[in-house]
């Protein structure tokens, strides 16, 4: 897969885990900038997946499986948007305090969408 976009949105979940983290410290709900970062995340997250299946098209085969491999891209891709809704229903610092914690979420799954792939991409 792309070792560059992985580290790239592992990266970029980690910082907006930090960013919502430290609105929900100073008992902030999510903004707007937040949403922003959120769908920053997102698309880069989309990319991925956009990568993977067409590295799966191509014959690339992940070390671990085929369909655990689609299962935790889709599950990434699910993750920020999915916390984002969760802090719309909560418009209090728990709303932070669950995007922080699926970003935290994404940055995991970054590590184990690298594990699952191998190095039969490479």
């Amino acid at each position: 897969m792309l070792d560059a976009l992985t580290v790239a949105i592992g990266v970029a979940a980690l910082a907006l885990a930090a960013w919502c983290g430290f609105a929900a410290w100073r008992d902030q709900p999510t903004k707007d900038w937040h949403f922003i970062g959120m769908a920053v995340v997102t698309v880069l997250v989309l990319a991925q997946l956009v990568v993977g299946l067409v590295q799966l098209a191509r014959g690339h085969e992940p070390e671990q499986g085929r369909v655990l491999f689609v299962c935790y891209l889709l599950g990434a891709f699910a993750t920020i948007p999915a916390a984002a809704m969760l802090s719309l229903s909560e418009r209090t610092k728990w709303g932070s305090v669950t995007v922080a914690a699926g970003a935290v979420v994404l940055a995991v799954l970054e590590v184990r969408l690298y594990d699952i792939w191998g190095n039969a991409g490479a």
